[in-house]
């Protein structure tokens, strides 16, 4: 079992077994065994909602004893608790499947991790790249041009004088 915190502090227990692929199946429509073959743990890695709603799902006992509703369980879902809240619901996840298909399946988690980390860091280099600047710069000049019509200044976006 893993667990989270949620920016309440409420820490909370994501235990996947049949029961709860089961609750989650009635209450969402959401069958979690599409992890092996199909494209679920990419969705709930990038799906914010539908994470919440699953996770929701799988905590719901432990959330109806302590009185949470999903509307309050989601409002104290954002940022790092979103992070870790998936974490913990794909680990549980993956583990749950025997050891054949468990290790595919972490295989799959961690290619998943790397893609994302690889994104975040193409990203990041975009735009930190002088080059975005100056399109941005000569992108604001033709738009301020073209509104005053005036013929496009991209002499003076390349460093020539006006």
């Amino acid at each position: 079992m893993k667990t989270f915190k949620d920016n309440a502090g409420r820490a909370w227990t994501v235990a996947v077994n049949v029961a709860a692929i089961k609750r989650v199946k009635t209450l969402l429509d959401i069958n979690l065994m599409e992890a092996v073959e199909g494209d679920l743990l990419e969705k709930l890695s990038t799906d914010p909602v539908l994470l919440c709603d699953v996770i929701y799902a799988i905590c719901k006992p432990e959330a109806d004893t302590q009185n949470i509703t999903d509307e309050q369980f989601g409002q104290a879902m954002a940022g790092d608790a979103i992070e870790s809240a998936t974490s913990a619901l794909l680990e549980e996840l993956v583990d749950f499947f025997p050891l054949a298909k468990r290790q595919v399946l972490h295989k799959a988690l961690e290619k998943l991790r790397a893609v994302e980390a690889k994104a975040a860091a193409y990203a990041e280099a975009k735009l930190d790249d002088p080059a975005l600047d100056k399109q941005i710069d000569d992108a604001l000049n033709d738009i301020t041009d073209s509104a005053l019509n005036l013929p496009p200044s991209r002499a003076s976006s390349h460093g020539a004088s006006p």
